[in-house]
């Protein structure tokens, strides 16, 4: 039985390569699809074509690009049940899970492109009176974009949201992992209208091929999502000439429990949000801490909760094996299993939804990113400074607060050092900015304040009065 194989979109052409990368469904281990390993000189194509693209597209009035963006948001719906369908193939998503993911990719696209009539041009006082002076957002250039597995569409709506909307063109790399559903909306892009050049999709697993978009002198902008390793080599790569990064990296997001949160309601939106996907999210919580007072509560809470868990399947069968080694370790150093803690039986790289408890900071489950289905929860005393706690790692993505104190609620918020905090409840939406502190990146997705990172801040003065 044949393997189809997804070209690459380079300058609004389907192109292939002699070499390919097989891409498994991770529900059954089987190859479902193939897709292009890039050659240097595809790479260079790519460049080039999105150099041209953005003469292009940056030429046309933000009224004739929002025409053909919201074409594109309503071609991808209408092509939505296939996509969503090659998306759970390749990811072992749940049907749920997978329309979040595609639904993602329009939100962003129709958000952008009204956020771009949104955003101001402000005029500056002059105090002598002789110069109207004022600030000129232009289209930034060509991003280069990785993209991580995880979200594959969500991903590409993250990067192609704001690089349409503000005039740039792209060249996007998805993971080979999950390529397949995300160059399926690539090829749409050229249906609904998007010129050539201006949505370039290629695919490789070479790091040394890839280097060819990151040592150019045409991007403008090196964007990624991805592990905070992965981003250090990137930026590394990219400081052959001067470039914006905007990059989302690892993260080891924390969870405070106070005392007088209300226990069950703590668990069972914590529980939700570390087996969302199986685990597989960098704001996952990583790390629970919770009050000595209501500990034993907490963990029964959460117990109950994990048992009515329907999950995925982890991505790959290396990725099961480290965050099972991770529960293997723990225990090895004293920690409990309350639940789960071992791989299940059958094809496809699926996991139990695991808890521990007795779990110490001193465990690498605890300071290394989990990215599975291990809720680690730390019991801390009024002797702890929970804050300290929250803080004592070098990610800084998310954070999630428990409590009924606004003082505390408030406080916990100011100082935890995180691009976001939680209180009461996790929410992420597309208008609201998501991006990290410390070794979990720079710059951010979603908001307004993603789109300004897509354009120029020029300062306009235009004599008056001699």
């Amino acid at each position: 039985m044949s393997v189809k194989t997804y070209p690459m979109l380079i300058n609004g052409q389907s192109v292939t390569t002699d070499a390919v990368i097989d891409v498994v469904n991770p529900s059954t281990g089987q190859i479902i699809g193939q897709v292009p390993e890039s050659t240097e000189a595809s790479m260079q194509s790519a460049l080039e074509a999105a150099d041209q693209g953005f003469k292009t597209w940056s030429a046309m009035t933000p009224g004739e690009r929002k025409k053909i963006i919201l074409r594109y948001a309503d071609l991808l719906d209408e092509n939505s049940e296939r996509i969503i369908k090659l998306l759970m193939a390749e990811t072992g998503k749940p049907q749920d899970n997978a329309e979040y993911d595609f639904g993602m990719l329009t939100t962003c696209l129709r958000f952008f492109v009204e956020e771009f009539e949104r955003l101001d041009q402000p005029v500056i006082h002059d105090p002598d009176g002789r110069f109207l002076h004022y600030m000129l957002r232009q289209p930034l250039g060509v991003a280069v974009g990785f993209l991580a597995w995880n979200f594959p569409l969500l991903n590409v709506g993250y990067k192609l949201g704001p690089v349409l909307a503000s005039g740039c063109s792209a060249i996007i790399k998805p993971s080979t992992v999950t390529p397949l559903a995300s160059l399926e909306t690539a090829y749409l892009a050229k249906e609904a209208g998007v010129p050539d050049g201006v949505v370039n999709m290629i695919t490789s697993s070479d790091h040394d091929v890839s280097k060819v978009l990151l040592k150019s002198d045409i991007p403008a902008m090196v964007t990624m999502i991805g592990s905070t390793r992965g981003g250090l080599e990137i930026m590394g790569n990219a400081c052959s000439s001067i470039k914006h990064f905007s990059v989302e990296l690892g993260g080891n997001a924390p969870v405070v429990v106070y005392p007088d949160a209300d226990i069950r309601d703590a668990a069972n939106k914590t529980v939700d949000l570390k087996f969302a996907n199986c685990g597989q999210v960098c704001v996952s919580p990583n790390r629970c801490f919770v009050h000595e007072s209501v500990y034993d509560e907490f963990v029964q809470c959460a117990k109950e909760r994990a048992a009515e868990v329907e999950m995925g399947p982890v991505i790959t069968d290396k990725a099961r094996q480290f965050v099972l080694g991770l529960v293997e370790a723990a225990v090895a150093e004293g920690a409990e299993i309350v639940c789960g803690g071992k791989a299940v039986a059958g094809e496809g790289y699926f996991m139990e939804p695991t808890i521990l408890k007795n779990v110490s900071t001193k465990m690498k489950v605890a300071y290394e990113e989990i990215f599975g289905p291990v809720l680690p929860i730390i019991k801390y005393t009024d002797a702890d400074d929970e804050i300290a706690l929250a803080n004592d790692t070098e990610f800084g993505l998310a954070a999630y607060v428990f409590t009924s104190s606004l003082t505390n609620g408030l406080r916990a918020a100011r100082d935890i050092k995180s691009g976001s905090v939680c209180v009461n409840e996790p929410h992420y939406s597309v208008q609201l900015a998501h991006g990290g502190l410390k070794q979990s990146g720079i710059g951010k997705d979603c908001s307004r304040y993603s789109l300004q990172e897509y354009l120029t801040l020029k300062r306009v003065s235009v004599l008056i009065e001699k």
